[in-house]
């Protein structure tokens, strides 16, 4: 049996053991999902030792950036964005790829709108980067906000309602709000929220999480990272079998 899964830390809120499993069993395909959680990457050389059947791998956080040293060969794009979610066992090689900023890109068309040209981006993550990546192909307008940021980035609190109302599309990378700590959100002006704004949480667990519940109460699109992980997701099962 071909074994797929998914490493990081934290792991168990991942929708993705639940989503590859039914898939394998509606299209009655013999293979395996599972879920490693390592504490660091020390631990991934025992973790291939171990499984012998080992096809594809996903990458979650804390891993999208640190596991291109483990890595045979990273795909043009995955090298562009810096971060890797997506891992291909082929001819005892292992190839990174990043499927994030494709699936992302697939959500978000249905849902923009003409005047969501500026957007702000938080966190600075291998997330934060495939959402910037995709961004920069839409010809959209991007600062990142980072707790520490780097040159060309801002900080939290450089953050203003005037800011926040130049912006209308703010996409939510970092993991704040995420079960079981739904009651933490970024900490930014919320009060600079308009009805023209879009708030898209890559988080979807909660499915309205406290960054989005802020944007209902303003009358804000609001979307969470359900659909784009889907996308993504199956972007990797073409990447995996793949000749």
């Amino acid at each position: 049996m071909k074994t797929y899964g998914l490493i990081g830390n934290p792991v168990a809120h991942s929708f993705s053991e639940k989503y590859f499993s039914e898939k394998f069993e509606k299209e009655e395909i013999n293979a395996e999902y599972k879920l490693f959680k390592l504490e660091d990457l020390t631990e991934f050389q025992d973790l291939l030792k171990k499984e012998k059947n080992l096809k594809g791998l996903n990458v979650t956080s804390p891993f999208k950036e640190k596991i291109f040293p483990f890595l045979d060969e990273i795909e043009e794009q995955a090298q562009n964005i810096g971060a890797v979610n997506t891992i291909k066992f082929e001819d005892g090689r292992r190839i990174g790829y990043n499927t994030d900023s494709f699936g992302f890109l697939k959500s978000l068309f249905p849902i923009i709108e003409k005047q969501h040209t500026d957007a702000l981006i938080l966190g600075t993550g291998g997330a934060a980067k495939a959402i910037a990546q995709a961004l920069k192909s839409m010809g959209i307008d991007y600062q990142m906000v980072s707790r520490t940021p780097a040159e060309n980035q801002i900080a939290y609190t450089d953050l203003t309602a005037e800011i926040i109302k130049e912006n209308l599309l703010i996409v939510n990378c970092t993991p704040l709000g995420t079960y079981p700590n739904v009651e933490e959100s970024p900490n930014i002006p919320y009060e600079g929220l308009t009805k023209k704004h879009l708030l898209y949480d890559l988080t979807y667990n909660p499915v309205v999480t406290q960054f989005l519940a802020q944007g209902q109460m303003r009358e804000c699109k609001v979307f969470n990272g359900q659909k784009m992980l889907e996308f993504q997701a199956e972007r990797s099962w073409e990447i995996w079998n793949e000749k």
